[in-house]
């Protein structure tokens, strides 16, 4: 009993223990966050900026042409400075580049393939660089490590929305390709099996192209890509075999014709479908675009239209062909539209109603201001003398 009360104290304690352990770093874990957001959002706009990957377009390109100028042993022995010094440049700037996109998304950074292709590219970069430290320079395999350099020019891809929509039709088609290839194995393995059996007889059978099943596939791949089949069928002839050009004609048929032409229209379908959807893509973000330079336009026009609204009560912006006007010189020639959505909005319609107010008022008024005169007219006719006829004039006189 009293070891049972004793490890229950004990478990009460190292459970306050705990808690209070993780209250107090609670706060401390608060503390560490990253307060550097302003300097994440500049980093940011450098590697989303058009500079920054025609630098790093330019920089692979130009590994990629040393890389090529490496393989001649003459040059290399002339130029080794200088291949040499564009090995450490090209190794520092794709280093930065990892680094800066680790600091400005350390966690969604992992998530995109063509990052971890960037990692796995920098991690071939050093492998060379620790074989030798490792193994020596006289490693038998260290070829094999330097080989892998060429790989470096797959960074282009992350660069290139051309080559990863190709990538993505190509990942689109696995299972269907697959599928297709399933089918040609099948196929090659019946008639492998069916030309062992015709054309592998150990007495006067042809034994390089059918005398077991790894040749018979080998010579049925040839067939199927129909690369010196005359050849092959011209053996068969020599040897009178009976049943060996309805063979031929069949598989060639099946595997070339239909496999193979199905296999290229599924690359073709797929990938006319991405390019589609990578046009769409491009006309939704220049939609963006312009809806973005839009909305700015349009409320830098809807300010002035509202500054317009607070002196329209002055005398030089009383009538709207003034106020349109004044509105006109405010008006940019580098803006792609000018009264598109204005027309429609809230200040045009409040100004154009007020507008409508002060004519009515100004009709108005030239109305009344209309009768008075007609009424002051028809008053001073009747105040002067009338004039007499002629006739009771000269009636008069006599």
């Amino acid at each position: 009993m009293s070891q049972r009360r004793h490890q229950r104290h004990s478990r009460v304690i190292s459970s306050s223990a705990v808690d209070t352990t993780s209250v107090g770093f609670c706060p401390t874990f608060k503390k560490f966050k990253r307060n550097n957001d302003e300097c994440r959002a500049f980093v940011k706009r450098v590697i989303m900026s058009r500079f920054f990957k025609i630098i790093m377009i330019s920089t692979v390109t130009s590994n990629a042409f040393f890389m090529a100028l490496w393989t001649s042993y003459d040059i290399r022995y002339r130029l080794f400075r200088l291949l040499e010094f564009s090995e450490i440049f090209f190794v520092s700037i794709c280093t930065s580049e990892l680094s800066m996109k680790v600091y400005v998304d350390p966690i969604n950074y992992w998530k995109n393939g063509y990052n971890l292709l960037d990692v796995i590219i920098i991690i071939i970069m050093f492998f060379p660089y620790a074989v030798r430290q490792l193994m020596g320079k006289q490693f038998s395999y260290l070829y094999i490590a330097d080989g892998l350099q060429s790989l470096r020019i797959l960074k282009l891809i992350g660069y290139s929305r051309g080559i990863r929509t190709l990538i993505t039709a190509v990942g689109q088609t696995v299972y269907t390709v697959a599928s297709v290839l399933l089918l040609l194995f099948l196929l090659m393995y019946i008639f492998a099996i069916l030309g062992f059996c015709l054309f592998g007889s150990p007495d006067k059978g042809d034994h390089d192209n059918w005398g077991n099943l790894a040749a018979a596939f080998f010579t049925l791949f040839s067939l199927a890509t129909v690369d010196g089949w005359t050849d092959l069928q011209k053996q068969l002839d020599n040897r009178e075999f009976a049943l060996s050009r309805a063979f031929t004609i069949i598989f060639i048929l099946f595997a070339s014709f239909v496999f193979l032409n199905m296999f290229v229209g599924v690359m073709i379908m797929h990938t006319e479908d991405s390019i589609k959807k990578f046009e769409r893509e491009l006309m939704l973000e220049q939609q963006e675009m312009l809806m973005g330079e839009k909305q700015v336009i349009l409320q830098r026009q809807q300010e002035e239209i509202s500054r317009l609204m607070h002196i329209q009560t002055n005398a030089d912006c009383r009538s709207f062909s003034e106020l349109v006007e004044n509105f006109k010189k405010t008006l940019r020639h580098t803006d792609p539209m000018v009264l598109d959505d204005f027309g429609t909005s809230l200040p045009f319609i409040d100004i154009y109603f007020s507008t409508l107010d002060y004519q009515d008022t100004t009709v108005h008024k030239l109305q009344e201001l209309y009768y008075e005169i007609v009424h002051v007219l028809s008053l001073m006719l009747e105040d002067l003398p009338q004039e007499k006829p002629q006739s009771l004039e000269k009636v008069d006189e006599k």
